[in-house]
């Protein structure tokens, strides 16, 4: 599985870079599509429904028209991703954000990732 990632500013909101972020990896096509509450609104929805993929976003508590059921089991999956960003944070470079520009910061990032993907694999 490809993995694949996309800066934003730091003052942007999440929300509206959910749709780029839907379209990211060559050859991706998401069977589900799992956020946190910051990505909550009808559009993101709707924009991973028309990808085919499941939108499984916790809804607010002041949304209306709540559905009654929520894929709990799914978004518990959600878990892994914090913890590898909480992996690649261990990297002082990434959590003080050394490099100030997004080409830079982009390399350190992957960098980070590959060392731990690299340390998850080998068993020796």
């Amino acid at each position: 599985m490809p993995i694949a990632f996309d800066l934003t500013g730091g003052e942007k909101g999440d929300a509206p870079h959910f749709r780029i972020l839907l379209d990211l990896g060559p050859d991706v096509t998401p069977r589900a599509a799992v956020a946190d509450q910051g990505y909550a609104s009808k559009a993101n929805r709707n924009a991973a429904r028309s990808r085919g993929a499941i939108p499984v976003i916790p809804h607010k508590a002041n949304e209306k028209d709540k559905p009654a059921r929520f894929a709990k089991a799914i978004y518990r999956g959600r878990a892994r991703i914090e913890q590898a960003v909480g992996k690649l944070k261990r990297f002082k470079r990434v959590a003080l954000r050394c490099e100030k520009t997004k080409r830079n910061f982009s390399a350190i990032v992957s960098i980070a990732a590959a060392f731990n993907l690299i340390k998850s694999v080998h068993t020796a």
